[in-house]
This record gives structure tokens, sequence and C-alpha cells, in this order.
């Protein structure tokens, strides 16, 4: 049976916890989508471990993993990642981790465009990561991309990156790269890269018994190709159909969907954020959270939890349950305010759907209900019952206003013990 975790918010939800915990029992952990712009950090018995391409299952080990046919792969990111893993102790990750022949390759090239395709869009920047995700997603829809079983035959390798070049140069002129150099490096990871290449749907039918099957969500929805905040948004579809797609999974083998939902809410980057406090309560979220990218050291942006885009998220990723993220930031609220409802520009209330234009978002109203805080400690709380009544119904206002959907797991800091799992 399978279980997916997926962000529902912006990203930077704290899904590595979640994962974490899910993986130690997990068989098969795989990634459906995204590339190394993804990041999150898990604490594993006192070692810190940042994971961007590579799939957190690795921590557990037993665990196979699979990078697959949906996400975009920078080669050299795979192997220093893997190389740092090994190094803080996880000796056996190279022997568990496997990439779908059917990815794509992220090249530096793409990098180096995605740089110049951000300057050119002058104050509207997207606020990308600079990894070079977008432009390899365009190539890839293109029907131009290099997929990693392409890197195994050099002529077909060759021919394709010096086509991408080429291609490139026609567009923007002369670009700060040097394309042989690139195909130098390859030459050196084509023998290096072929034990860990699969044919992905002979792989999952090797693996179809696997008890208990793990898909990590990247990104999170909010940041959706199709029903995100567009065009603010990431170039892969990081919801319930994106895995499905990626994966090929039988939609009747999923047994749970877990929304990974932070108890306020973050973006990196530019685009609408209806509920986000340019004040004093999003400066002390930003503090007391922490709250900078694991990918990029950004600043987050910051503001209060938003139910109407929880339930927007709910609506098109069915969550079977929630994990709620970082309670504990709210400790030293006197109160604590959460979006039900917005007012469009045109006056009509609504308390579930969420405008495409990004246009229109940017005028939103949020009507807040507010909520007395509990004004102490959660931090390290492992029992429901422990936490102050104040904090719980806060939890039930949540379950109650998204839809009935539980709250089954609950964050009260950074470390892996700090989790409430609820019956």
């Amino acid at each position: 049976m399978v279980s997916i975790v997926l962000g529902s918010q912006w990203g930077d939800e704290g899904k590595g916890k979640i994962t974490d915990m899910l993986s130690q029992q997990a068989t098969l952990c795989c990634r459906a989508a995204g590339g190394h712009n993804a990041g999150h950090t898990i604490v594993h018995e006192n070692v810190t471990y940042d994971f961007h391409i590579l799939p957190s299952g690795l921590v557990s080990p037993s665990c196979i993993n699979l990078i697959g046919a949906g996400t975009v792969v920078h080669v050299p990111s795979f192997f220093k990642e893997l190389a740092q893993l090994e190094t803080k102790g996880l000796t056996s990750a190279g022997s568990r981790i496997f990439i779908s022949d059917r990815a794509h390759v992220c090249f530096d090239l793409h990098s180096v465009v995605d740089g110049l395709e951000e300057a050119g869009l002058g104050g509207r920047k997207v606020g990308t990561t600079g990894k070079g995700i977008g432009p390899c997603y365009s190539d890839k829809a293109a029907r131009r991309g290099v997929r990693i079983g392409e890197i195994l035959d050099e002529a077909t390798f060759e021919r394709k990156l010096r086509t991408l070049d080429t291609s490139y140069r026609a567009r923007f002129g002369d670009i700060s790269y040097d394309v042989e150099e690139e195909i130098a490096r390859f030459k050196e990871y084509r023998s290096k890269l072929k034990p860990y290449v699969v044919d992905q749907l002979a792989f999952l039918e090797e693996h179809k018994n696997s008890p208990n099957t793990l898909v990590e969500g990247a990104n999170a929805l909010m940041l959706d190709l199709d029903h995100g905040t567009y065009p603010f948004v990431t170039s892969s579809s990081t919801g319930l159909g994106g895995a499905v797609q990626a994966l090929a999974l039988n939609p009747t083998s999923i047994k749970s969907v877990i929304g990974v939902l932070k108890a306020y809410t973050t973006r990196v980057g530019s685009g609408p954020f209806p509920s986000e406090q340019l004040n004093e309560d999003g400066d002390k979220l930003q503090q007391v959270g922490r709250e900078f990218g694991v990918t990029t050291g950004r600043r987050r942006r910051c503001g209060w939890l938003d139910l109407v885009l929880a339930r927007y998220s709910h609506a098109i990723n069915h969550y079977t349950a929630l994990n709620l993220t970082k309670l504990d930031v709210l400790d030293d609220f006197d109160e604590i305010k959460v979006g039900v409802a917005y007012i469009l520009p045109d006056g009509t209330r609504t308390t579930f759907t969420f405008p495409a234009d990004p246009n229109v978002v940017d005028k939103i109203q949020v009507e807040y209900a507010t909520l007395p805080g509990w004004k102490s400690n959660t931090m390290g709380v492992t029992r429901y019952e422990d936490l102050p009544p104040n904090a719980r119904a806060y939890i039930e206002f949540i379950e109650r206003e998204i839809g009935n959907v539980p709250v089954k797991w609950i964050g009260t800091g950074p470390a892996r013990e700090h989790m409430i799992a609820r019956d």
C-alpha cells in the first residue's frame, strides 16, 4: 500500500520529519517531481541531514529509494549529496538509491539560463531558486530535453547537449557557459552513474509487493504548475495527480494522502500571499520559526495560517490526514489569527476558492478569526493531552474548518522525537 506526503501550502512546511518517521516502516521511498530546488532537513539520532534531490527514506537502513520519472536531476548534486550522507554515517545509501532512466537531466547550462530568464523579467521576477529547474522542464515539454538514460549513450548525449547550447546561444547571444567543459565532466559521471539508472516500470514491478511504499512530495500544492499561484510557481506537478502520473501509481493502492500544514504560513520568493504579515507579527514568526530556506538560505515571508488556502489545497489533493508542524512557534503569542474567508475585489466573500488571477489575489482582503494564545511552552510535548487547552482548541478549530480532516500528527520542535501522534 502507498502513503503519499504532500506539502499543502507554499512549501517549507517541514515535510522532512513525517517522511523520516514514515520511512522507518517503509520498504520503498520515491520522489515523484522537482529537483535539487527542493530542500528539507531531518534530525535523526542527533545528526542533521539536508535533503534536496535524494529521497529521505535513505535515513532508514532497510528502505530502497527511487528518484522517479517526473523529476529533474542535477547529476553533480546527486553525487555530492550522496557523499555527504555517507560521510555522516549512512554508508549503505549508495546501494539503496536508484534513478528512473526517464527522469530528465538538469545541466549547469539550465542554471545559467534560469538567471538570464529571471533577469529578463525585471520587477516581475518569479523568485526561482536559480537551480535551472524551470528551463529544464521547459526543454522537457518542448521535447528537446536529455533523459538520464541517454547519458549512457555518449554520442546521443553529446549531440543533444550541444544542440541545447546552440539553441540557447541563438536566443541569448554569448552566454557564460562552456558546453565542452560540461561534456567532459559527464565522461566521468557516465560510468559512475550507470549502477543507479533503472527502467522505472520494471523496477516498480520488481517491488510491487512492497508492503509499505512512501511517496515523498517536493515543493507544495500552491507551487503546482496547474493549481498554484501561477506564474509564481515551480515547473512541475507538485500535488497528488503529479505523484500518480510520475510513478504510474495504481490509485486503488493509495491508502493515505498526508498533507503537511505549517501552523502559520510562509513562502519564499515572489508572488501573492494574502495572509502575509508585514509587521511585528510577521517578524516574530520569522525569527522564532527560524524561517530561512534550506536550499537558498533566503528569508521566508511569514503570515497567519490561511484556511481558505488549506481548504483549496485539500479539495485538490484529497488529504486523508494532516501533519500540523511548528506549533511551538506560536507559544508566545497573546492571540493568534487564522484566515477563514476572502473578500474579493468585487465584494464577494469566499471560504473555499483561490482565484487564478494573481492581480485579483493581490487585492484580496482576508477575514480573520482570532483565537486566544496559550502562552506556555509546547516544545518537545509528545502527548496530545499534555498540550495547553488553547493549543488543543487551535488544532481542533483547524480540523473543523478544513472539513473534518484529522490532524493526526503535530510537530512540537525540530528533533525527530518532537512529534505528537494522535490515534
